[in-house]
């Protein structure tokens, strides 16, 4: 019985990781192995195994995470969702040799605008990262008129249009 519930388990189970488009040494030393070992294949993998039990048999089945997110009330599946689109977004925004070492284009010029520079940005996001109590996000939006907003928000608040940072993260990096 119990292989049976489990061929049945795994078959409906829709949500995967994302393949990391670096090694997971990659971004060393400024995000080590270790916590990309821990983080993404441990933190990471335990949301996505939750949301794949949580879904099957709910009318979340065969939705997207980021439909999941924009539908589901607060709770299990909403937190799980969120989580594995959160972490999603942030582990593959990441590359091991960036060719520029700040933004350029229309987002580097927002940037400008409403932060006066990207030092000042850096400044102004670390320090709504650090400011979190406990775990959380740090995000980068843009609103409907264009202008660009850092929040900070705890556990899975999702914006559609953004930059982010896990600050639980921050900790773990810092072991």
């Amino acid at each position: 019985m119990n292989t049976i519930l489990m061929s049945l388990i795994m078959m409906t189970m829709t949500y995967e990781m994302p393949k990391l488009p670096y090694a997971n040494n990659a971004l060393e030393p400024v995000i080590s192995q270790q916590t990309i070992d821990f983080h993404y294949g441990k933190h990471l993998q335990t949301y996505v195994n939750n949301l794949n039990s949580l879904v099957p048999g709910t009318e979340y089945e065969g939705k997207t995470v980021e439909e999941i997110v924009a539908t589901a009330p607060d709770g299990a599946i909403f937190n799980n969702a969120g989580q594995v689109l959160n972490h999603n977004l942030y582990f593959l925004q990441f590359a091991p040799k960036p060719s520029k070492k700040e933004p350029a284009g229309k987002l580097g010029e927002a940037i400008k605008r409403d932060f006066g520079s990207f030092e000042n940005f850096k400044k102004e996001f670390n320090a709504a990262a650090v400011g979190l109590f406990g775990s959380g996000w740090a995000w980068l939006s843009v609103d409907k008129n264009g202008k660009l907003h850092i929040t900070k928000e705890s556990n899975c608040y999702y914006h559609k249009n953004c930059y982010s940072t896990d600050c639980h993260c921050f900790y773990t990096m810092l072991k």
